[in-house]
């Protein structure tokens, strides 16, 4: 990793890179969504989501998008119009296997919380998978068993969320309102 990460926002040409970090990801899982579904989700919300650049590829991403409290994507179908809702929901974070362990996830969640309070988001929630629950719940995510996730996300699928601290909201009109 000779380049310093910087986090970015996604350009048209990283979608090919993002969805191949997700098919390398979810390999062998029934999560892969593919390229189209993923740029769907990124069209609703460009400005909650972000890719991980070392400058000579992408090593990451996350993508996220204002949905209802205790709401989701569907897998199946790629999104349609953006949610009006305070509640963004963290669809996807991806660290490529090779920079894994470097803190570079951390990064990328504490860039979006950031800038989630500063559009006005009063929360966060996201479907835990692939065994990854302690993750979510060292970044401050609760469960809410009250929340049945379908079992497209896998047999461990929880979901969870976070108040978000009030933040200062920016002149930009919050996405989704």
């Amino acid at each position: 990793m000779g380049h310093p990460p910087r986090i970015r926002a996604v350009a048209d040409t990283d979608w090919p890179a993002v969805a191949a970090l997700e098919a390398a990801a979810y390999a062998g899982t029934a999560l892969t969504e593919g390229q189209a579904a993923l740029e769907s989700r990124g069209r609703a919300s460009p400005e909650t989501c972000f890719v991980l650049d070392l400058g000579d590829r992408i090593a990451g991403y996350v993508l996220a998008l204002p949905y209802p409290d205790s709401a989701f994507p569907d897998l199946s179908t790629p999104e349609q119009a953006p949610h009006r809702t305070r509640n963004l929901h963290l669809h996807d974070l991806v660290v490529g296997e090779r920079v894994r362990g470097r803190g570079l996830g951390r990064r990328l969640v504490d860039h979006l919380t950031a800038v989630a309070a500063q559009r006005g988001y009063e929360r966060m929630s996201l479907v835990a998978v692939a065994g990854l629950e302690g993750f979510w719940r060292r970044q401050g995510y609760r469960p809410r068993h009250d929340v049945e996730v379908p079992p497209g996300y896998g047999p461990d699928a929880l979901y969870m969320s976070i108040r978000l601290p009030a933040g200062r909201p920016s002149n930009r009109k919050m996405a989704g309102r």
